[in-house]
């Protein structure tokens, strides 16, 4: 039978070593190089106190090629005067006869000689170090999806503010209580989607702004949802928001032959109706963007039928709109909720008036 090859003990040891720190990244999100370096930083400030603190100690760890060695170079002398920094030639022989030529040698030392010096005297500085990277990957990972759409997974809801945790990939983020749709209740274990709304890099470290409530949320889930809206064929010119409530969204295509309300509306509604369920039931208006501010206000105050739109100033933008008297309320909505969210859309200042011009009670 023929023998197993002899593995040494060291290449055991490195091998576990790597694993962990590879480990270690996919669980924690840190690069593995990242770890390696403190690590080593760590092995060497330990290394030298048993040189005395010279600058002769040197750790390298390449989790690459799987490379971990720890050495001190010396110095080769006729006389010994720090035994710290320097080796007599004939001992410096015995370890490599080239090192009487180079006028140096390199001694290999057991990195498992300083494992527990590190984890005493180094674990607070190594554990400051990867907070650090947790911080920096934390923040360039949000950053390069501000403004965008994330998956998140509800892992806490506090009792007394209401803030929910996130989980969003490797990372935890707090969604605020104001942030969350209201009357929306989210529980432990719940997949939702976050608008990211900026990052700042704070002394605490990244702080994340995600909202439900924003309006660019309702943008991304159209852009998700709509793939004429992600590829350009449609443009979504406006968005108008009362989280929760009702959302109107104006919507455009250079293409006369595409119908961009009904692409998003989608098929038996498809579309517009797994919108509406991500955010619990809110209603949504799609209107038709025009250039003509009053075909554009006038699509905006749907449902309600307009009867004219009157310029009454370019700027500040503000214009005067008649509507039949039976459609009156529809037209200002619930507590001026239909009006005010034109507005919002159109950029225009709405002043509405009953057709016949009579108000009633």
């Amino acid at each position: 039978m023929a023998r197993a090859k002899k593995i040494k003990k060291d290449e055991i040891n490195n091998a576990e070593f790597f694993a962990a720190l590879k480990a270690m990244e996919e669980e924690r999100g840190i690069p593995m190089e990242f770890i390696a370096e403190k690590i080593a930083d760590a092995i060497t400030v330990a290394a030298r106190k048993d040189y005395g603190g010279n600058e002769i100690v040197s750790c390298v760890i390449d989790p690459e090629k799987e490379i971990f060695t720890v050495t001190a170079r010396k110095t080769v002398v006729d006389e010994v005067l720090d035994p710290y920094t320097e080796i007599s030639k004939e001992d410096a022989a015995l370890i490599d006869p080239k090192s009487i030529e180079n006028g140096f040698v390199d001694i290999k030392l057991d990195p498992r000689k300083f494992g527990r010096v590190v984890a005493q005297n180094s674990k607070n500085n190594f554990r400051q170090g990867v907070r650090e990277a947790e911080r920096g990957h934390t923040l360039a990972e949000f950053q390069s999806h501000t403004k965008e759409l994330l998956s998140a997974l509800v892992q806490k809801i506090d009792p007394k503010t209401g803030n929910a945790i996130l989980a969003i990939g490797h990372s935890e983020a707090t969604l605020p209580k104001a942030e969350q749709v209201p009357d929306e209740v989210l529980k432990e274990g719940d997949h939702i989607k976050v608008y990211l709304v900026d990052v700042k890099e704070t002394e605490r470290g990244p702080r994340v702004m995600l909202s439900r409530t924003h309006p660019g949320l309702v943008k991304r889930l159209f852009e998700t949802e709509v793939p004429e809206i992600f590829d350009g064929t449609i443009e979504i010119k406006s968005v108008s928001r009362q989280a929760g409530s009702r959302t109107k969204l104006a919507v455009y295509s250079p293409n006369p032959e595409i119908d961009p309300i009904g692409a998003c509306i989608g098929p038996r509604g498809e579309r517009v109706n797994r919108i509406v369920e991500e955010l619990a039931g809110e209603k949504i208006d799609i209107v038709k963007y025009s250039e003509d501010p009053v075909l554009f206000i006038s699509e905006a105050l749907s449902p309600a039928k307009v009867t004219s739109v009157e310029i009454i100033s370019e700027e500040p933008k503000a214009c005067k709109v008649k509507v039949p008297d039976a459609q009156l309320s529809l037209a200002i909505g619930n507590k001026g909720q239909n009006v005010r969210l034109a507005a919002k859309l159109t950029g225009w200042k709405i002043d509405i008036h009953p057709e016949s011009g009579y108000y009633g009670e």
